[in-house]
């Protein structure tokens, strides 16, 4: 991918780093109505009540940002940060229909799956945005790590969003953490607390099979499956958050309740562990 004209030297990066744990707003939008709309705000008013201070939102998640929005203007402003989505073309007109719903000004600009032409598009516009103060930090947001990868070394960002790829199950986004640790930008992944960890299937399948032994050596040091996975990918550097997915309140405080327990350090360093993440 060629350079863009706006690739800045890496001492540019502003070195902005979101909170450890947040909420992924992808299942707020969901069932419509007022049920849906009742049992989204329940959901983030529980994880605020847990001390999660990071929600990540967007257009495309349904009723999302309006409940988002519902359930955080009732909170101090300068306590807690919300990133949003554009796809690149009309970005400016994106955040501004995005802090309409919402009722609030957003942090953080994620550029969606972007290809060359929608960072071209989108970056002069939120980089204004980001001098003249309306937000803090522009990022891009994708399940493709060397698409992420690519954008890194060519564009001033802030902050990258990967889903999936950097986990207990797959290390596979190593060189692009690796990059962004290089260039002092922050990661915050999602897609942590997948199926497989969240239901230890007894069948011979090979992902099943890792999982379990996985499973056994964590219980060996009192820890959890999900509970490891909560705690695995802040061991790279490069990692500052991790999103938690939730669509209930019970949910988002079952989780958050794993995120606050320790991981002992020998748990890491377990010789049988190391052999089956690697």
């Amino acid at each position: 991918m060629a350079a863009p004209s706006h690739a800045l030297a890496p001492t540019s990066v502003s070195r902005f780093r979101p909170p450890r744990f947040g909420l992924g707003g992808s299942r707020l939008g969901e069932p419509p109505g007022p049920d849906g709309d009742a049992a989204a705000v329940a959901t983030v008013d529980a994880a605020y009540q847990a001390g999660i201070r990071f929600f990540d939102t967007s257009p495309a998640y349904g009723e999302s940002e309006r409940r988002l929005g519902t359930a955080l203007q009732r909170r101090p402003r300068g306590e807690f940060l919300v990133s949003t989505k554009v796809a690149g073309e009309e970005s400016g007109a994106s955040v501004r229909a995005s802090v309409k719903r919402l009722g609030f000004a957003v942090d953080v600009v994620l550029v969606r799956d972007p290809d060359e032409a929608a960072i071209e598009a989108a970056y002069p516009v939120l980089d204004e945005m980001r001098r003249r103060g309306e937000i803090k930090a522009i990022g891009v947001a994708s399940g493709d790590w060397r698409l992420l990868d690519g954008l890194v070394r060519d564009v001033d960002l802030d902050c990258v969003l990967l889903s999936g790829q950097y986990s207990l199950l797959d290390q596979s986004a190593a060189p692009l953490l690796d990059r962004c640790l290089a260039r002092a930008i922050s990661v915050i992944v999602s897609g942590i607390l997948t199926r497989p960890i969240l239901q230890s299937e007894k069948s011979s399948d090979p992902v099943a099979i890792r999982v379990r032994r996985i499973s056994a050596v964590c219980e060996r040091y009192g820890v959890s499956l999900p509970q490891a996975a909560l705690a695995f990918p802040a061991r790279h550097a490069s990692v500052t958050s991790v999103l938690i997915a939730a669509a209930s309140p019970a949910e988002i405080r079952a989780d958050a309740a794993l995120v606050r327990q320790p991981v002992p350090a020998t748990l890491w360093r377990d010789p049988e562990l190391l052999r089956l993440v690697s």
